[in-house]
């Protein structure tokens, strides 16, 4: 929900959620909006408008791209939708619960998009058993929401948990977003880097050695924006550390790989952070490369 309102070219996203997401999960965005006819075919199976020709799936640089995400969604939930787009008078509300279109009819409402999923698992509740608690629920979240802000400082963000604010980040640069999420604190402890090659760029903020902890859960890696999760990388960016953090600590870093789409290969199945490189030569130098003070 999140990646779509960036594909949207949002300037500014807000997520509410209430009990941990289980009774609401909203996603409002001042996007570009949908037509009348794609707010009705997205909640359909296999339904994508980013698709145009069979080229197009080997070109594809959007965020939001999952194929039947909203029809899955829609299969357990209530879910209502209210889109316009900036050239049209009217836009669209649409009622959907348990797959089954309950109401759709043109509506007075803001540019942009507003999409609600309500009490999850209302039609299946066995499902709910495999539920985790409210807070390791919204620890996931908030994990997710930040993941998405930090990959996207240029657009505002708020983050609701049962009508109170958990987080209001502004647009800014990266650096003053990492602050803005972790704290004053991190101000001095960044290290900025930046390395091009004609196959990949590399940008961001590594921790100084003095500041690596004993657990994990500050080390992010973007590869086209998308965070990622790949033991090889990490592995190889904590030996750049060797002889400056002890062995058992984890240095903090947030890290944006730009390269080629070919030298990807996606992986379909959950979690979706997992990523196969079929070139990881380009990246090995930068991990391994000393970590050398500013």
């Amino acid at each position: 929900m999140l990646e779509n309102a960036i594909d949207a070219q949002s300037r500014r996203i807000v997520l509410r959620v209430k009990e941990s997401g289980k009774t609401l999960v909203q996603v409002i965005d001042d996007g570009l909006g949908m037509s009348e006819t794609d707010a009705r075919m997205c909640f359909e199976r296999h339904a994508t408008s980013k698709i145009q020709k069979a080229e197009d799936l080997f070109n594809i640089r959007t965020m939001g791209f999952r194929g039947e995400a909203l029809a899955s969604i829609a299969a357990v939930a209530q879910v209502e939708l209210k889109t316009k787009r900036a050239e049209d008078a009217l836009g669209t509300h649409i009622i959907i619960e348990g797959s089954q279109l309950k109401s759709q009819q043109a509506v007075a409402t803001l540019n942009g998009t507003t999409l609600s999923v309500k009490n999850l698992f209302f039609n299946v509740p066995a499902r709910r058993n495999f539920l985790k608690s409210n807070p390791v629920e919204m620890r996931h979240i908030v994990d997710e929401f930040y993941r998405v802000a930090l990959a996207h400082p240029d657009i505002e963000m708020q983050l609701f948990h049962n009508d109170l604010e958990i987080a209001h980040l502004p647009v800014g640069k990266l650096s003053q977003r990492i602050v803005s999420i972790f704290g004053k604190h991190y101000r001095k402890q960044l290290a900025p880097c930046q390395e091009e090659t004609p196959l990949l760029r590399v940008k961001g903020y590594i921790g100084k050695p003095e500041n690596a902890k004993k657990t994990r859960g500050e080390q992010f890696f973007f590869v086209n924006t998308r965070f990622v999760k790949h033991a090889y990388l990490h592995h190889a960016l904590v030996n750049a550390y060797e002889q400056l953090i002890p062995a058992d600590s984890h240095p903090f870093y947030v890290l944006f790989w730009k390269l080629i789409l070919h030298a990807l290969t996606s992986i379909s199945t959950l979690p979706k952070q997992r990523l196969n490189l079929t070139m990881s030569e380009p990246f090995t130098p930068f991990c391994r490369r000393p970590y050398a003070k500013p």
